[in-house]
């Protein structure tokens, strides 16, 4: 879920938590600010994806989410299991929104909000010892070269474990590859005029 400013104000999306600890909790957003969250369907696909039908299968799993937004992805994980989410958002009011959604749901440990540029966040986290099982890139569409910039970064990264699964969100008519460095895509997810992209390292 990328956070962007717009030249036209539009009202604050809806949102809710789709399942786990905190299932129909609403999620805050920002009134007068664009938005483009992942949508609750799309969000309930990737995590019945991720579950398999095992609702204990992200138990004590570690997420980074980037380029957050309001959150909402980083805490459906946290709803169904996750023991740490890392959210980095480098716009000051969605860091902001993303402390407030995580006080909303009574969040007290497992998270961490960064409030920093996505690329700058994984280049300091290289020798952190932090080894995630999930990571979700969500940039905002327009910025096609953040993808490849971050996934690079990502095929590389001394935090990826051999199984860790990388999801990108991105625009249905940009293809962001099947083949980043060493990422290889094994799963490609059209929904609307939105796709989820699944990578292992290859």
């Amino acid at each position: 879920m990328c956070f962007r400013q717009s030249e036209v104000p539009r009202r604050s999306q809806d949102m809710r938590v789709i399942a786990g600890q905190f299932r129909s909790r609403r999620l805050q957003s920002l009134p007068g600010m664009e938005l483009r969250p992942t949508s609750d369907r799309l969000r309930e696909t990737l995590f019945d994806i991720l579950t398999a039908g095992n609702p204990a299968a992200l138990e004590g799993t570690v997420w980074i989410d980037l380029y957050a937004g309001t959150g909402a992805v980083g805490i459906e994980a946290l709803s169904r299991g996750a023991a740490m989410v890392y959210f980095v958002e480098s716009a000051p009011d969605a860091a902001e929104l993303i402390r407030k959604n995580l006080n909303t749901m009574g969040v007290k440990a497992g998270s961490q909000v960064l409030r920093q540029d996505a690329v700058r966040a994984l280049q300091a986290w290289e020798k952190s010892g932090i080894r995630a099982n999930f990571v979700f890139l969500d940039p905002p569409y327009v910025m096609e070269a953040a993808y490849s910039h971050a996934l690079t970064i990502l095929s590389n990264s001394a935090f990826l474990l051999p199984e860790t699964i990388v999801i990108v969100e991105h625009q249905k008519k940009f293809d962001p590859g099947e083949q980043v460095a060493s990422l290889q895509r094994y799963r490609l997810l059209k929904q609307g005029d939105a796709a989820l992209s699944f990578y292992r390292r290859g």
